[in-house]
């Protein structure tokens, strides 16, 4: 009894792993359909170490342990596991073209592809940014590889997939000429993208250098590595830039992430003031966004475990310090504050998103793959407004500050020492170019006794009328000072300037040579 028992248990299980694998999906490709999406027609199972081969995947033993696949489902599998995906094949009489099955997901670390032979054995091709791209076996974004169906029957296709963080994995079945369409226009797209954000980064330089502005100076920094960031989550960078750099291409994203993040607070550092009350949240974003350095060399070195979650760590920090200095700087009333919440904004959702996606909390989606290079258009415009108008407010400040030193303050005419300097220019260009200058001082006799026999006030107005009269009558070119002392000509002939005022009372007068002489 207990052997006819264990005998028909057995025939039971066999039965049933037999139903198992006849009901996995079948695709058929048809040229009518150029493009599948078979991420939920395949089943899967997870290789906890990693250690099974595909001769033993492909054995009936081993096709009772995969399960149906899910679409959107989102694998853990650590440093060491693997997840297998065993997908069918089947070509309609009429199909012609060739096939091609791609993984758009660009930083997938490991894919092999096993596909059998007229011989009955695997070949295997193997692809992911743990490898340089040039030695893809088609080089390009995300991997991609040929599927060589036979004319007739099912072609059974083994996929082995690496990533030590969590992951889902989008799959599509398409013909060669489809799939060669789609790269175009997402080059010419990123294209767009990256030109604009060079353009940029050039005029901030330009900017910077010109107006000795620092906020420019680190944004046309964020927007530089901020480029090399969406070009290596998107894989652009992987194919163009750097194609034969092996471990770069598998730990660009996460150092350059990091070191864009450290540069969008030092840019929030330069453009929005707390004032005194909050200068300690100042000086903890300043010295938040210089810890990006040793953070992004710290993940280049660590392993995927331990410098995946930090990133997210200090990301997710970079995304509440900046999002909150552009709030408080709203409420202290300062407009420019509103401008910084609007423009960065759109980049820490995606980024959110993007984090999300990487330690496995929701499945990859258009959304967390464009998302940056989305939040990306929105900031730029917003946030070149923003520093324009913080680049005018300090010009203003700046001007007004150079004035007071410049200009006295109660006439806003040249002070003593910068019309000394005035004056010895124009001494000398008028001898170099053998021109006829004068040199005129006027003095207000009668001041004094203004302002001792009605008060500061009124010979303060009188003063300041003489000057409203005496500018209406002088040419823009003329300079118009007030000054005390002796002035030297280049000639050795010394002029007395007496307090000169304005206009009214005794005027004295004396043309000089004509390569000597100065005009007031």
């Amino acid at each position: 009894m207990p052997l006819g028992f264990a005998s028909f248990l057995r025939t039971c299980l066999l039965a049933l792993a037999s139903a198992t694998s006849q009901a996995q999906p079948i695709t058929a490709l048809n040229d009518q359909t150029p493009m599948v999406d078979v991420s939920g027609a395949s089943t899967a199972w997870i290789d906890v170490d990693g250690k099974a081969g595909v001769d033993l995947i492909a054995a009936t033993s081993r096709k009772t342990l995969f399960a149906p696949t899910r679409a959107g489902h989102v694998y853990t599998l650590g440093r060491e596991g693997v997840l297998w995906q065993h997908y069918r094949f089947s070509k309609v009489d009429a199909s012609q073209q060739e096939w091609v099955l791609a993984f758009p997901q660009p930083l997938l670390d490991r894919v092999t592809v096993y596909q059998s032979t007229s011989a009955g054995n695997w070949s295997s091709l193997a692809a992911g940014d743990t490898r340089a791209v040039a030695s893809w076996p088609e080089p390009g974004r995300y991997a991609q590889f040929q599927l060589r169906l036979p004319d007739s029957g099912v072609h059974d296709v083994y996929v082995r997939i690496q990533n030590v963080t969590s992951i889902s994995v989008p799959v599509s079945a398409s013909t060669r000429s489809s799939q060669s369409q789609r790269p175009q226009f997402e080059y010419l797209v990123a294209g767009l993208v990256f030109g604009a954000l060079l353009l940029l980064v050039v005029a901030c330089i330009v900017q910077s250098r010109i107006y000795r502005d620092r906020a420019y100076g680190w944004y046309a920094l964020y927007a530089s590595i901020l480029t090399l960031v969406i070009s290596a989550w998107t894989g652009v960078a992987g194919h163009l830039i750097w194609p034969h750099a092996e471990s770069w291409n598998d730990t660009a994203p996460g150092s350059l992430g990091t070191l864009a993040g450290g540069a969008a607070l030092l840019v929030i550092h330069h453009l929005c003031g707390l004032g005194l009350r909050h200068r300690w949240f100042e000086h903890a974003g300043y010295l938040a966004g210089l810890a990006a350095v040793p953070v992004a060399l710290a993940y280049a070195v660590l392993e995927r475990s331990i410098g995946v979650p930090m990133v997210a760590i200090y990301l997710s920090l970079v995304v509440v310090v900046g999002l909150g200095r552009a709030w408080m700087t709203w409420k202290r009333n300062d407009v420019i504050g509103l401008w910084a919440l609007a423009a960065f904004t759109p980049m820490a959702v995606a980024t959110l998103l993007l984090l999300v996606n990487v330690v496995g909390l929701m499945p990859a989606t258009w959304m967390s793959r464009y998302g940056l290079m989305i939040g990306l258009i929105f900031e730029m415009p917003l946030l070149l407004i923003a520093l324009n108008m913080r680049s005018r407010e300090r010009h203003s400040v700046e001007a007004r500050a150079q004035a007071l030193v410049s200009q006295d303050a109660l006439t806003g005419l040249l002070t003593p020492h910068i019309f000394q300097d005035r004056f010895k220019q124009i001494v000398a260009r008028a001898r170099r170019h053998r021109e006829d200058v004068a040199a005129v001082y006027i003095e207000l006799v009668n001041y004094r006794y203004i302002m001792k026999t009605w008060g500061t006030a009124v010979a303060e107005q009188s003063l300041l009328r003489s000057v409203i009269k005496l500018r209406r009558i002088l040419r823009d070119v003329d300079t118009l000072g007030r000054g005390r002392g002796t002035v030297r000509s280049g000639s050795g002939r010394r002029f007395n300037t007496r307090p000169s005022n304005g206009t009214g009372g005794q005027v004295n007068c004396r043309r000089a040579d004509a390569a000597q002489g100065s005009e007031t």
